[in-house]
């Protein structure tokens, strides 16, 4: 019998070179889909004023700026719980704890709302905040809940705008007519109702005022404003400063990919970018370099919560509270998805707690939310679902064309999509605890 070589090696090797250079090539599928959606790499922010950003810590920390004295923004907002509080709906004033931890006060409600994440929100780009975009910049103009001649003039930006309001809130930080403070006093700025904003503010910056430490703060961060012209804008403006510097993070993986870097994503980031930015139409509406058109959407998220604005509770129909378009029935703002992967639970509400879930949501949403049971949720948070027929459909009737048909997503469609989710976390955002100072000029407790 004559000799054969066995040629099976050879051949089978042959066999996979030719596979890998049929496939196609990821990275120009992706690249022109980017250039499309117009996403690019963010851009660093300015360097402000230390002295400013100083104060601006201080305040961000400091449980003075609450009527009750015993909630700081940090509390929903946290460095250890990555800049929201890991709860589907907040808990204000009132509460005890920190994160999942924390607890309802005796006779509180619950926010009707997800606290936001901090991260970038002080990019040049933002033009909206909260939920509902009830604060905007429209050209050069701030809009807002304030009537314009109840309005502080010298607002820096939407990010400094926005933390005007939670003071306003008798559930977040104002607190209630008759509470008193956590050293027994009587809590003076739940005194006044919600068209006496000015003077609510201008009395928690006499709060501040009155302690010499936030004195000097305040002179070291504008010496040319004289002590008695210092407002509530002052205050925020600082906070927001605080907020955009120390918030600020710029070199995930996918911004690494932006920059020129095509092995910073792995194939499954990159097919599931490929996918978030084609078939399943996520970029329609997480555009831009900050992954968010700002824009009210219905994506058929579940109702979850009291609910906000009297006349529709145990409802929140979102947009239609600030437009009163009833097009704009239960559409929220877009959320901006830098470092998403770290920032659960998930939307308006906080109802999914998950990525995996968002991602089960969108792959078919109208029967996603026709059968959703609340899963993930807390005993207590599910007696708040709202998942009836009516209530499902009245949510269906105006939702988002983009979502009308299921994506019939495949298991690994789905781990791509998770994979370049996650890609969008800047490994230095999982570090904020240096940002906890140890005290705050007014002398109440630091929650860390």
């Amino acid at each position: 019998m004559p000799y054969q070589k066995n040629l099976s090696f050879p051949i089978l090797g042959l066999v996979i070179i030719l596979s890998a250079c049929s496939q196609p090539d990821l990275d120009s599928q992706l690249q022109p889909l980017l250039q499309q959606h117009k996403v690019v790499s963010l851009e660093a922010i300015p360097v402000t004023n230390p002295a400013k950003i100083k104060l601006g810590q201080m305040l961000f920390f400091d449980k003075i700026l609450s009527g009750n004295k015993d909630i700081s923004c940090a509390t929903c907002h946290h460095p250890k719980t990555m800049s929201g509080d890991n709860l589907s709906l907040s808990i204000g004033t009132g509460g005890s704890g920190l994160g999942k931890m924390r607890q309802l006060g005796q006779g509180r409600s619950l926010v009707a709302r997800n606290s936001s994440d901090l991260f970038n929100r002080g990019d040049k780009g933002f033009i909206t905040m909260f939920w509902d975009s009830r604060v905007r910049k429209v050209g050069h103009e701030l809009k807002t809940p304030a009537y314009n001649d109840r309005f502080p003039q010298g607002i820096d930006s939407v990010l400094a705008a926005q933390a005007l309001f939670p003071l306003t809130s008798r559930t977040e930080m104002q607190g209630d007519k008759g509470d008193l403070t956590v050293t027994s006093e009587h809590n003076e700025l739940a005194d006044f109702d919600i068209p006496k904003m000015m003077d609510l503010w201008h009395t928690i910056t006499q709060r501040l005022l009155a302690i010499d430490g936030y004195v000097q703060l305040f002179q070291e961060a504008y010496p040319d404003v004289p002590v008695e012209q210092l407002g509530i804008q002052h205050v925020v403006n600082a906070i927001a400063a605080f907020e955009a510097t120390e918030f600020s993070f710029i070199h995930s993986p996918f911004d690494q990919y932006l920059n020129g870097d095509t092995t910073a994503l792995s194939a499954s980031a990159k097919r599931g970018a490929i996918l978030f930015y084609g078939e399943a139409k996520c970029g329609s509406c997480h555009s831009g370099p900050l992954l968010t058109d700002q824009t009210p959407h219905n994506a058929g998220v579940p109702q979850l919560g009291p609910g906000k604005g009297d006349i529709f509770e145990p409802l929140d129909v979102g947009h239609l509270l600030v437009s009163g378009e009833e097009e704009d029935r239960f559409k929220f703002r877009t959320p901006p998805l830098r470092n998403v992967g770290l920032t659960a639970p998930y939307m308006h509400n906080g109802v999914f707690e998950s990525l995996e879930l968002v991602i089960e949501h969108y792959n078919d949403v109208e029967s996603f939310l026709s059968n959703f049971a609340g899963q993930g949720l807390s005993p207590e948070l599910k007696f708040l679902l709202h998942n009836d027929p009516t209530t499902v459909q009245a949510v269906l009737q105006t939702l988002d064309d983009s979502l009308q048909s299921p994506l019939h997503l495949s298991e690994q469609d789905k781990k791509d999509l998770l994979a370049f989710l996650k890609a969008l976390t800047d490994p230095a955002a999982r570090h904020l605890n240096h940002l906890i100072p140890k005290s705050v000029p007014s002398g109440l407790a630091v929650t860390d």
